[in-house]
């Protein structure tokens, strides 16, 4: 079954930089759309980057452009999450999902597949 595991979360300064990762598994992802979500405490879940698995599709959140570069590594079945110039306001749990299809990318309702989580906390 498909299965989704972030890891690389964790306590950093402002400025600093965190690479996330997403390790997922259970079948091929040729054609799949792979994103990023965030989600603060009592704010909703909110969409950070996306990339077709095969390349060639990425979109970014305005609030995370120029900063943040989502990636991956087909051999290692890995989707990652570079995060330079980290600010008080990434301060989330950062969610990998993964659906089929190659639409709504953007858009939280649209993934089929989710990992657990990984906390991002950046002190001021």
């Amino acid at each position: 079954q498909v299965q989704l595991v972030e890891s690389g979360g964790g306590l950093v300064q402002a400025g600093d930089s965190l690479r996330l990762s997403c390790a997922a598994s259970g079948r091929t992802f040729s054609g799949y759309a792979m994103g990023w979500f965030r989600q603060a405490p009592g704010k909703e879940r909110e969409f950070v980057a996306a990339e077709i698995w095969s390349g060639g599709t990425i979109y970014y959140a305005d609030s995370v452009k120029g900063r943040f570069t989502i990636s991956r590594d087909s051999a290692k079945n890995t989707v990652f999450l570079q995060m330079n110039s980290l600010t008080p306001e990434d301060t989330a749990v950062y969610y990998c999902a993964a659906r089929g299809g190659r639409g709504g990318l953007t858009i939280r309702s649209a993934y089929d597949y989710w990992g657990q989580g990984t906390q991002v906390t950046v002190s001021s």
